[in-house]
């Protein structure tokens, strides 16, 4: 959290603020209230932990948090009855041991909110990042995501700590948080597998289990997936070698687990197909057929045109590129992605022509610098062919 505190005690501030928040909600104090008070109260944990450490860190942080709030609260209202609530102050002594942050994950995943908002709610409130990490993670002002972060405390101000959520909405923001990857100083794929480790041992759900094996089998590959230059290395052209064999075991072995209870969801087809991948020794020899029938499965379950357009690239490895291309054409054009699969199907029928020109067209499209250097060169190494 700062450069101040080692990194153990960063780690642990952060673990603990899903608890403290959850001990000053149940005190009386409000969502936004008790969120802002914790953060005042790590600000100050960063300032005086090192030269004093406390013998009851969560004890410690309660105490001030709670003190804080108590401030807020005299200065900001003159309600009575939120006066005598703030002045019921509880005896010190231990802080009291409950698991709040499944709660707190459900909070801050709440339907009211876009999906940005929650992300931001969920990395502050849950995650303990500070305002500023979370800026730079997105690339954005401090201002604009302090904004972001406070309308979105507003949204859930007078929602309860203890209502029930949907672990289904608190996965995709968590998902959301995986895919954003690293910025900043915020390692957001770690956060994000953080984050998901703690749901699962808050919740017992396949579909929680299946999103943590999808992390891990996605994040060991990641040393691998860009080249000396930042170039983008696709799954066929990576060095296995450089693949985190740790997390390769962790992820199936929780993928394991998770289907062996018989409730297929979604994140679990998906890591499915990511333990297949992991589990060839070269992208030649990858289990295609059985990759495509979770594709099937997946397609089944959520009936996603990503999931189909990925089911098309499986199929042309599967059953030849014909078959590829014969499945995306059933899919809409205009679908992100579906230029540059075509111009790879192609390319593998031996249509080098057409494939240079849709390799340009998507390198156009692309979302990222990246992945428009990738395509721009696959256009350009099939053009230097042709010219030979």
């Amino acid at each position: 959290m700062s450069g101040e505190v080692a990194g153990a005690d960063a780690a642990l501030l952060r673990g603990l603020v899903p608890e403290v928040l959850g001990i000053l909600g149940r005190r009386g104090a409000d969502f936004a209230a008790a969120e802002d008070a914790v953060q005042d109260a790590l600000v100050e944990a960063l300032r005086a932990w090192p030269a004093d450490p406390p013998r009851d860190p969560k004890g410690w942080l309660v105490t001030v948090a709670w003190r804080r709030f108590l401030d807020a609260t005299r200065s900001e209202t003159a309600r009575r009855g939120r006066e005598e609530r703030a002045e019921a102050e509880p005896a010190p002594g231990p802080a009291p041991d409950r698991d709040d942050a499944l709660e707190l994950y459900f909070l801050c995943a709440h339907p009211s909110l876009s999906p940005s908002s929650a992300v931001a709610l969920t990395l502050r409130a849950v995650g303990g990042l500070t305002t500023r990490q979370i800026a730079a993670a997105y690339l954005v002002p401090e201002a604009t995501m302090a904004q972001r972060i406070s309308r979105a405390k507003r949204t859930v101000a007078g929602e309860r700590f203890d209502r029930p959520g949907d672990v289904a909405t608190v996965l995709r923001v968590l998902y959301l948080v995986f895919n954003e990857g690293y910025s900043g100083d915020v390692d957001l794929a770690a956060e994000a597998i953080r984050l998901t480790r703690r749901l699962a041992a808050s919740v017992d759900h396949p579909e929680v289990a299946g999103l943590l094996a999808l992390m891990l089998l996605h994040h060991a590959r990641r040393a691998a997936r860009t080249g000396p230059a930042g170039e983008l290395v696709p799954l066929a052209e990576q060095v296995r070698g450089r693949w985190d064999t740790a997390l390769i075991t962790e992820g199936v072995a929780v993928l394991q687990a998770a289907l062996a209870r018989d409730r297929l969801g979604e994140f679990q087809a998906q890591a499915a197909v990511a333990a297949l991948h992991a589990d060839a020794p070269a992208a030649g020899e990858s289990d295609w057929p059985q990759i495509v029938e979770w594709y099937d499965e997946l397609v089944r379950l959520t009936g996603s045109p990503v999931a189909r357009l990925n089911r098309a690239v499986a199929v042309g490895e599967a059953d030849g590129p014909r078959a590829g291309l014969a499945a995306l054409a059933d899919l809409d054009p205009a679908l992100p992605r579906w230029t540059a699969v075509s111009a790879h199907l192609h390319e593998r029928a031996g249509e080098r022509a057409t494939a240079a020109r849709l390799y340009a067209e998507a390198a156009a499209r692309a979302s990222s610098t990246a992945e428009r250097d990738h395509l721009t060169r696959c256009a350009a190494r099939l053009h230097s062919g042709s010219a030979g």
